[in-house]
């Protein structure tokens, strides 16, 4: 239980470490986000928590075929702030992250890589 605990505590941390970079400087804030620090940390995680290598390797695989899709929405969201809000644009962004990661699967159905 005590190492649960310790994983929550410095991953949160990070979280809020970023949030407040982000408070005073939004280049070093984006910097920091942008970062792969939770996919570090989970790779650390599972090597301490003797997982394969398999495991980990396929972790990093899929993750990275897991962001792609995601940035169209970084694109979109400081236009989408400024001319519908903040929580509208929250569901705006989710709704093109999900749009764009199904057409993702699909296209990478055909070259024999499944993310679903």
């Amino acid at each position: 239980m005590a190492w649960l605990i310790t994983k929550y505590c410095i991953t949160a941390a990070i979280v809020v470490l970023v949030s407040e970079l982000a408070k005073r400087s939004d280049k070093l804030g984006g910097f920091v986000a942008a970062l792969p620090l939770i996919t570090i940390l989970a790779l650390i995680w599972l090597y301490l928590e003797k997982q394969s290598a398999e495991k980990i390797a396929n972790h990093a695989w899929y993750t990275f075929w897991y962001v792609i899709p995601t940035l169209p929405m970084f694109l979109a969201f400081p236009s989408l702030l400024q001319r519908i809000g903040f929580w509208p644009t929250i569901l705006a962004s989710i709704c093109i992250t999900i749009c764009c990661f199904s057409v993702f699967a699909l296209i990478l159905h055909r070259f024999g890589i499944e993310l679903l």
